[in-house]
């Protein structure tokens, strides 16, 4: 593509060079770039693109797109005279404008649908999609668990919204394969770092808001994780707000520029859940669909769930869905480590969740704690590198809600996991609640097994989807499903 094109809607650049050259490639890592590649440098956390300019340029690089601020790290003598310099204010949003200029916009040319919130963007989305699917829509789907088209994987995404280069080549995937809607979850980083800047939201939904990300690494404080949140609904045609959230309610205000339809179970809103009824295997509900008072059970328990389902029956009926098309769907759902339950022969009530703050496993202990005749017993951790205020905070949840709680490991990623695992006993410490801790995570898994009878309900929180567990920057294979049905198995054989 013709370089020119590529940098349509920039401004302020500073050229030095030929701008009627030919680009095959946008790349932002040096190791890929090739012969007459776009190569842009991007300052990330840990490393710096800037400082790997040479390299790029050894790989064959024409054009380099830098920041300014940056500039002392470039080593303007050392650009060769047929190399086309640009110096940009910001990079990453320049990036991600090239990137949609590249891929030729596909989200304007598909309904895109965002999911923002601190919980529930992944069941959302697979709500919203298999909805959608059953009134015959194509639906293509990004978020933190990987990207779909139907059925079929079509990438990996190492983040919940991937980098704007790679989100735009999905999007253009999505396309080809004639998708009509795509719903995704929008994170907070993403926002921030302007991984989705021009993305054509058609629909912003705002799930609910609590404490997370707040790290050197991510937002600095609560104003700024929310406050990049609500850069979505300056971006949306449309918004759809929870109207229970205190955070939700304020959003209008603070961008105007879409209409709303607000969703809800305690306060007023245009879209009320009524009679709600919980148990271990499902949640439902009424609300009206059309002119009908409608019942509808959803196979994922606890409250949080008509939450979910409301955002996504309210997606539903902008795209005329009927109200069996949503029961057909919200009947069936399964989201992967989401209120997940395991299978396995020795029938005990197994539940992997993706629960890492200490609201949300609040949240996921409580629900089941009303269902569940015997105990409920909680293995959770805490990632390293991340928020180290809400470590004690969930040792004290646990400790407080869960009948026996075993503190384990996460991903400790650099940290060391003993240290983890002590900052989170401190909160628990708070309580009566009973504990120990098991710093190797299968064992501790193991341990919950071996305690548990059929009255009691394991719930093994934090990991959810993830099929890993990351130690000093390596990921090392850890499918929880797998390796519950592995120990059981095993423990099954050695009574033989």
């Amino acid at each position: 593509m013709e370089l020119k094109s590529i940098l349509t809607g920039l401004e302020g650049l500073k050229v030095k060079g030929n701008l009627d050259i030919d680009i095959n490639e946008i790349k932002s890592n040096s190791k890929e770039v090739q012969e007459n590649d776009m190569f842009v440098a991007i300052k990330g956390f840990d490393t710096n693109g800037h400082e790997h300019i040479k390299e790029a340029i050894k790989n064959g690089a024409k054009v380099i797109l830098a920041q300014e601020d940056e500039i002392d790290k470039i080593g303007l003598n050392e650009i060769p005279d047929n190399v086309v310099l640009i110096l940009a204010k910001n990079t990453r949003y320049d990036l991600a404008i090239s990137a949609c200029n590249f891929y030729k916009n596909p989200s304007k040319k598909m309904k895109l649908i965002g999911v923002t919130g601190t919980k529930g963007k992944t069941t959302t989305t697979y709500m919203i999609r298999d909805i959608l699917e059953k009134k015959g829509i194509k639906v293509g789907l990004i978020g933190t668990v990987a990207s779909y088209v139907g059925d079929k994987k079509i990438a990996n995404n190492e983040n919940t919204t991937p980098e704007s280069l790679k989100l735009q080549e999905i999007f253009s995937k999505m396309l080809e394969e004639k998708c009509e809607v795509v719903v995704m979850e929008v994170s907070s980083q993403s926002l921030k770092l302007d991984r989705v800047a021009g993305c054509d939201f058609d629909i912003g939904i705002f799930t609910n808001f609590a404490e997370d990300h707040i790290s050197s690494k991510e937002h600095s404080d609560m104003e700024d994780y929310f406050n990049s949140k609500v850069k979505l609904f300056k971006m949306c045609k449309k918004g759809y707000i929870n109207a229970d959230d205190v955070y939700a309610i304020t959003i209008p205000k603070l961008a105007p520029e879409c209409s709303y339809i607000t969703y809800g179970i305690d306060n007023y809103c245009d879209i009320l859940a009524k009679d709600i009824t919980v148990t271990n295997q499902y949640v439902d509900f009424k609300v009206k669909i059309g002119d009908k008072n409608e019942r509808i059970k959803v196979s994922i328990p606890g409250r949080f769930s008509v939450y979910n389902s409301l955002a996504a029956i309210a997606v539903a009926m902008q795209f005329g869905c009927t109200s069996d098309n949503i029961k057909e769907a919200l009947e069936s759902i399964r989201v992967p480590g989401r209120s997940e339950l395991v299978d396995n022969k020795l029938g005990l009530t197994i539940m992997i969740d993706y629960a890492h703050t200490p609201e949300s496993l609040e949240k996921i202990l409580s629900s089941v704690k009303i269902y569940t005749k015997g105990r409920v017993i909680s293995v959770f951790g805490c990632g390293g590198d991340r928020d180290k205020n809400k470590r004690p905070m969930m040792g004290e949840v646990s400790g407080r809600v869960a009948d026996y709680s075993i503190i384990t490991s996460d991903n400790p990623r650099t940290e060391n996991p003993d240290t983890i695992i002590k900052e989170v006993e401190e909160g628990i410490k708070k309580t009566n609640g009973k504990y120990e801790c098991i710093v190797d995570r299968k064992e501790a898994i193991k341990k919950a097994i071996k305690m548990a009878n059929k009255k009691d309900i394991i719930v093994l929180a934090g990991k959810g989807h993830e099929q890993y567990q990351e130690i000093n920057k390596k990921r090392y294979p850890f499918d929880e499903n797998l390796i519950v049905n592995t120990i059981i198995n095993e423990m099954i054989e050695n009574k033989k």
